[in-house]
């Protein structure tokens, strides 16, 4: 977990493509990082979503402001971060995962974070 900035909990690890965990810590490296093809395939794919700017599986959910209301995140001003669904195959709903952004322009972020427990813990997703 994410307490302040970016420590997750015990890193292991990488999961394989959808046999993801729900936690990012499972796929985080000490430092609060994880290399996006160590999460499920969908993260990338909502990656690409985000950089061509949609069409989003929920639209009405996804490019939403984060409010970072737990504070997990570094703090920012309101509307800094974004929220994207990460689709969980076998889901008849948007799950737990998320991609959340942060920064400018909202295409191009320079932040991008992974929580597959629904905002319990984050990672950093490096080398974006």
């Amino acid at each position: 977990m994410l307490s302040g900035c970016c420590a997750p909990t015990q890193p292991t690890s990488s999961p394989a493509a959808s046999q993801a965990p729900a936690s990012p810590a499972k796929s985080a490296a000490a430092d609060g990082t994880c290399d996006l093809g160590g999460l499920p395939p969908e993260a990338d794919k909502t990656v690409g979503l985000i950089q061509s700017g949609g069409p989003f599986p929920y639209p009405r959910n996804d490019g939403v402001v984060f409010g970072n209301y737990e504070g997990r995140l570094p703090k920012h001003e309101r509307g800094y971060y974004h929220e994207y669904t990460v689709p969980t195959p076998g889901n008849k709903h948007r799950g737990k995962r998320r991609i959340v952004t942060g920064g400018a322009p909202q295409n191009d972020p320079p932040e991008y974070y992974y929580t597959g427990d629904h905002y319990e813990s984050f990672c950093l997703i490096g080398g974006m």
